[in-house]
This record gives structure tokens, C-alpha cells and sequence, in this order.
């Protein structure tokens, strides 16, 4: 797989109106990643915000997944600059990035992703570039890689129309949990309030021609669906261990 030809496709989709379909990694396992990676997903983010996956698993997980043709992603534990850096230099296509609730806060994040001159991420030999062996290919790639905003706090609202305006952003990403957390609602996500808020979310973003997506939790195929049906583009479906807790029941 190539990379940058990955998220090239994956912008497209996006541009055209067309759902790009993900899904999510919080089980630390390259065997788990490949399974995920022949899965037919476009990308799968591996979680490092609330899994149990750390750096230094990063580049076998991403080649397991690689293998599928699938472009891993990682969802950040922050949007610090140690975070972005480090994978990116592992070899992510792009990065989801939690909690953003005002616009400073998504372009500090989005520089740290970026090589100069387009940001302030460091430069040097590392898997993403095969230590060196890439280095001049990778340039271009190190200038804008995927960057997703996951809008996941009420706060965020105030500050909706500044964060999608954003220079450089691919998408944003509803987190329902915490959103309907951060409304005293948790897991409320069928009560009139939540909808009327992701409904705001989704009227915002499509006026400034930014996708929405959202991540489905439960492996529903007549939710994706319907998710896709409704407009959303960007969308997670279920989790790694979400699909083995559903799936492995015994049926007696």
C-alpha cells in the first residue's frame, strides 16, 4: 500500500460526497490489526486515548494492517506535539484528535503534524519515511496528513463555525459518549436534546463543506446505514473488542 495514494482516496471520497467507512483499535495486537486490515475498511484508528496500545507497538500494528490495504490512523491521547510526532513517525496517515472545543486549539495541533514549511512537526529519519530510504517521497506527505477533529463536548458548540474553517481540516468526528456526557445525558443518545445538538453539528459542517462524521459504537449494519442515508462521510463502525464481545456470546 502507499500511503499517500490512500489518503489521497480517502480525501476524494470526502470532496465528492461520498462516506468514507473506519473503524477503531484498542486491543494491542498485530494479529487483531491484520484481521482489521483485510476487513475492507478504508482506515482504522488505533486508539491510544483509551486503549492500551503504546508507541513502541505502533509499527506492527500499522504494517499488520497495511497488509489489508487498509490506512491506519491513531487517535491521539492529546493533541501534543510528543503525540502527533510520535505517530506520524510510526507511520500514521493522519491523526484523530479529541476534544477539540475551539479553533487555536485544532491549528496548534495541526502544525505539530506538519514538516515545514506548511507546520512546525520536527524532521527527521523514521518508519514513516523507512528511515531515510523514502525521505523525499515522504516530504510531500509530511505536509498535510489527514486531520480529523472529533467534536465531543457541548463547549464546542460556541466555537463550531471557527473550528470548521480551519485551514487544512479533513473532517470532524462526533464522539457521542463524551458529548452526551458533557451534556449530563450520558448514553442518552436517542433523547431529543442529544439529537437537536448533532443535528446542529451536522448543519454547520455542511455549510462550510466540512464532512461529519460519527462513530457508530454497536456493530448495526441498519445504522451505518441509515448514518449514511442521513449524510454523514466519515464514519467509525464498532470497535475491535466491541465486535468480539458481541460476536463471541455463546449462543446457549
Amino acid at each position: 500500500m502507499i500511503r499517500i495514494n490512500k489518503i489521497q482516496e480517502i480525501r476524494d471520497k470526502l470532496s465528492n460526497k461520498k462516506p468514507t467507512i473506519g473503524s477503531w483499535m484498542q486491543i494491542p495486537n498485530a494479529s487483531v490489526a491484520e484481521i482489521m486490515g483485510h476487513a475492507g475498511y478504508d482506515w482504522v484508528a488505533v486508539d491510544m486515548e483509551h486503549g492500551a496500545i503504546g508507541i513502541q507497538q505502533l509499527p506492527d500494528i500499522f504494517r499488520a494492517l497495511e497488509l489489508g490495504g487498509t490506512l491506519p490512523l491513531v487517535r491521539v491521547a492529546q493533541g501534543s506535539q510528543k503525540d502527533c510526532k510520535s505517530a506520524l513517525d510510526s507511520g500514521a496517515g493522519g491523526v484523530i484528535v479529541p476534544m477539540i472545543e475551539n479553533a487555536q486549539q485544532l491549528i496548534e495541533v495541526r502544525d505539530f503534524c506538519r514538516w515545514p514549511p506548511a507546520g512546525k512537526r520536527g524532521v527527521g529519519f523514521s518508519r514513516a519515511n523507512l528511515f531515510g530510504k523514502f525521505f523525499d517521497s515522504y516530504v510531500e506527505e509530511a505536509q498535510t496528513p489527514l486531520l480529523i477533529a472529533m467534536i465531543e463536548n457541548i463547549n464546542a458548540l460556541d466555537n463550531l463555525e471557527e473550528i470548521l474553517q480551519v485551514k487544512g481540516l479533513d473532517a470532524i468526528l462526533i464522539g457521542p459518549y463524551d458529548l452526551s456526557s458533557s451534556m449530563s445525558i450520558t448514553g442518552k443518545f436517542n433523547s431529543r436534546e442529544f439529537l437537536e445538538v448533532i443535528e446542529r453539528i451536522k448543519l454547520s459542517s455542511d455549510k462550510y463543506n466540512i464532512s461529519c462524521g460519527i462513530h457508530l459504537v454497536d456493530p448495526d449494519e441498519e445504522l451505518l446505514n441509515k448514518s449514511i442515508k442521513d449524510g454523514y462521510r466519515f464514519i467509525a463502525y464498532s470497535i475491535d473488542a466491541v465486535f468480539l464481545n458481541k460476536f463471541s456470546r455463546s449462543p446457549l
